[in-house]
């Protein structure tokens, strides 16, 4: 999976204008275990560059555009961070190795709760997880160093 991340970094670098991606983000990708965020029926194709069906009409992005996304929001260390469409909880993991902490919302319940217990099993702490509409943001938290989105928006998070 890597190497595949890494060679499409370097084919997409003047449309993406990252010819590689930080060694965090690399490191932090190579780490979540993208095969828990997946249909067991699914597990074999985990670490293929290519979004797959997660249940619920959603899907688990593709681990490039993951990657690239958050290669594109720099995180820090002590950064936190917002993410909207929480749907397996992978991107949430991701974020999670590098952030000091981060909210995610999800608004299909059953993803949500699936997302939550997921990630609380695979000991990632420093995630919250909230059900609901991201277009609402999370206000009480705010702010934030960084938000992402998997999720059509019509204007930011307020």
């Amino acid at each position: 999976m890597l190497a595949d991340i890494v060679q499409i970094t370097r084919d997409t670098r003047f449309e993406t204008g990252r010819a590689q991606l930080s060694q965090r983000v690399t490191a932090a990708m190579a780490k979540v275990p993208r095969h828990r965020f997946v249909p067991p029926e699914l597990e074999r194709h985990a670490y293929a560059n290519r979004p797959l069906p997660i249940g619920m009409g959603q899907t688990i992005s593709q681990p490039f555009i993951v990657a690239l996304m958050t290669d594109l929001l720099e995180i820090k260390p002590g950064d936190r961070v917002l993410e909207v469409g929480t749907g397996s909880g992978y991107q949430a993991a991701v974020l999670a190795e590098l952030a000091a902490a981060v909210y995610t919302i999800e608004i299909v319940e059953p993803l949500a709760r699936q997302a939550t217990e997921r990630l609380k099993v695979l000991g990632y702490r420093n995630v919250v997880t909230r059900t609901g509409d991201g277009y609402a943001g999370w206000p009480d938290q705010a702010p934030f160093d960084g938000i992402m989105g998997f999720v059509p928006l019509t204007g930011g998070p307020r």
